[in-house]
């Protein structure tokens, strides 16, 4: 019966949780901020332990797996802007990896965090399939990965903004891109605000960023091994 409510609860709270989003676009109603807070609440309400709560909703995650597949869709669907733009895509997802990857490998040695925290660390920029994919190919842990890729995107969704703002130079595929390679799915949200093709392109970077990623794991988790 628990297992029931912690589902249905879970579901019907995101579902709700973008609706309100949709009327009232604000930061702090989004459903990827609001719906945790909700369940929080929810769960003190109800003495349900965060242990049993995750246990019970495990299998969500089994939903994972055909959202990845489901990332071939916008390939098909901008095939010709891919084939137009892909020397800027490939260098777009070859900065962004590597800035992810380096940025949080330096964060993890100046903070001395343990093996395990830094490892998740290093799939943070990627959305949350592909670094779930990849954490443990890392050595790192999938629930922290998780955590940690929500993090950099609310990250990027407040200082998105006032970093595009510094550079010299920006058009909105360029801003799109940006958002894309450093904030995943909460970036591309915020691209789409920018305008039609700066969404496009922070989804085909976004996804493109996790692909690169899963190939990139094997040879980066035998170095770090």
């Amino acid at each position: 019966m628990i297992i029931v409510l912690c589902v249905v609860a879970t579901l019907a709270l995101y579902y709700l949780n973008k609706l309100l989003h949709a009327r009232h676009p604000r930061l702090w109603t989004h459903p990827i901020l609001l719906t945790p807070l909700a369940l929080l609440a929810l769960l003190l309400a109800t003495g349900i332990s965060l242990d049993e709560y995750a246990a019970d909703t495990r299998v969500l995650l089994w939903f994972l797996g055909p959202a990845t597949v489901a990332f071939a869709v916008p390939i098909y669907q901008y095939r010709r802007l891919i084939r137009e733009l892909w020397p800027a895509l490939a260098v777009g997802t070859v900065a962004g990896v590597t800035a992810a990857v380096a940025s949080s490998w330096w964060l993890a040695r100046a903070f001395h965090l343990a093996p395990e925290v830094a490892r998740s660390l290093l799939v943070r920029s990627v959305s949350t399939p592909f670094a779930m994919a990849t954490a443990d190919r890392f050595g790192g842990d999938a629930d922290l990965a998780a955590m940690f890729v929500v993090f950099t995107g609310l990250a990027g969704m407040l200082t998105g903004e006032l970093i595009l703002a510094l550079m010299p130079r920006r058009s909105e595929l360029a801003s799109g891109a940006s958002y894309g390679a450093a904030a995943h799915a909460l970036g591309t949200a915020k691209a789409r605000e920018l305008g039609e093709e700066a969404g496009v392109m922070a989804s085909l970077l976004m996804i493109f960023s996790g692909l690169s990623m899963v190939l990139l794991a094997p040879v980066l988790g035998a170095w770090l091994a």
